[in-house]
């Protein structure tokens, strides 16, 4: 997606003067005073007023009844990990590393159906008018990209984009609802409550008019991502620290590599029975945030570094559904423990597949 122009990012069309919510004046949501000089106009103003949900709850009650706890809002999910990793004593150095790097990723109203995110330089999305379906690669993947728009949209070398775009061109919100994005069930973790969306929502699978004998055969042993999932990026460690040139945060990671491992489910629930999943390397390691601190993770192991994973990049037709014994007896698609570094053994041994299923 090409730039905005300046001028576009804050023109505010004569279209959006005649719409419903063109009807407040402006410093009904934005605050600021009614002048004609700009310094005074822009006294107190609130750039993002949905920064507090309140101002759109005013109308839209429903949609914002659960909002603030929600991931896109929250973030709970990031201090679940920290909290597990971490200790007290450490909360206020991690804060300001979350602060200084994470923070910009909390998802407001706005950022979402008014404008795009700073991760591709911000900008109304439509002259100020207030968008119902939020455009997927100016808002979802502008945030989501690095893995899920890559992998969704076809963007990564050689390998198809997901069927459900390549065929249908379905977009994110035809199977994440608004219910859920505007209350994520997680409260402290994506894969927390009940799993939404399912594919069984549409695929009916198992039952007397499925033609396919494996999906009754494996049930709930394993996901649907084991056999329809192709290979998908994992990332080592990355390391955050403040610019000495710009005093802009910046990261780095130490490797982005493309992997198709299948692991234990170490996140088993009546929602989740499945034994085996998807894993991904997630970026991170004792050292992430030594520039805030020493040691800031002591308890690193307590959680893997292999995580249960869904990769947005479906296909009916996959290397190891091709036959049986493409998936049974072949370690090379299942994390085990020499694909491991050493020093993450321990904090991995329920994610790794001690024996590898053997052949039919």
């Amino acid at each position: 997606m090409a730039p905005l122009e300046p001028w576009e990012k804050v023109l505010i069309s004569a279209d959006f003067l005649t719409s419903v919510h063109g009807e407040a004046t402006c410093v009904d949501c934005h605050g600021g005073q009614l002048s004609e000089d700009k310094d005074t106009a822009h006294t107190d103003l609130i750039a993002d007023p949905s920064l507090d949900s309140k101002n759109c709850a005013n109308c839209h009650e429903k949609e914002s009844q659960n909002f603030d706890a929600s991931l896109h809002a929250s973030q709970a999910g990031y201090w679940t990990v920290l909290n597990a990793r971490s200790v007290p004593e450490n909360h206020p150095a991690l804060e300001t590393m979350f602060g200084n790097h994470c923070a910009s990723c909390h998802t407001t109203c706005g950022d979402c159906h008014i404008s795009q995110p700073d991760s591709v330089g911000g900008g109304l999305l439509d002259g100020h008018l207030f968008v119902q379906t939020p455009p997927m690669t100016r808002t979802c993947t502008a945030c989501h990209g690095s893995r899920v728009g890559n992998e969704y949209l076809g963007k990564n070398e050689e390998l198809p984009g997901d069927v459900h775009f390549r065929t249908a061109r379905m977009n994110c919100v035809s199977c994440h609802t608004g219910a859920e994005m505007h209350d994520s069930q997680g409260a402290d973790h994506r894969y927390s409550g009940e799993e939404t969306p399912r594919c069984t929502d549409c695929h009916e699978v198992g039952g007397a008019n499925d033609p396919i004998a494996q999906h009754a055969i494996h049930g709930d042993t394993l996901s649907c991502q084991v056999c329809h999932s192709i290979t998908y990026t994992s990332c080592d460690g990355c390391h955050v620290s403040i610019s000495e040139t710009t005093g802009n945060p910046k990261f780095k990671t130490d490797g982005t590599y493309m992997t198709f491992l299948i692991g234990l489910n170490t996140r088993q629930s009546e929602e989740r029975p499945y034994k085996y999943v998807p894993v991904r390397h997630i970026p991170v390691d004792p050292n992430n945030y030594d520039y805030y601190g020493e040691n800031l993770l002591p308890n690193f192991g307590a959680l893997p570094t292999w995580a249960y994973a869904t990769p947005h990049n479906i296909q009916r037709n996959t290397p190891q559904n091709s036959s049986c014994n493409a998936c049974h007896g072949n370690a090379e698609i299942f994390l085990t423990a020499d694909k491991v570094r050493d020093w993450e053994l321990e904090a991995n041994q329920d994610v790794i597949v001690p024996e590898v299923p053997s052949t039919k």
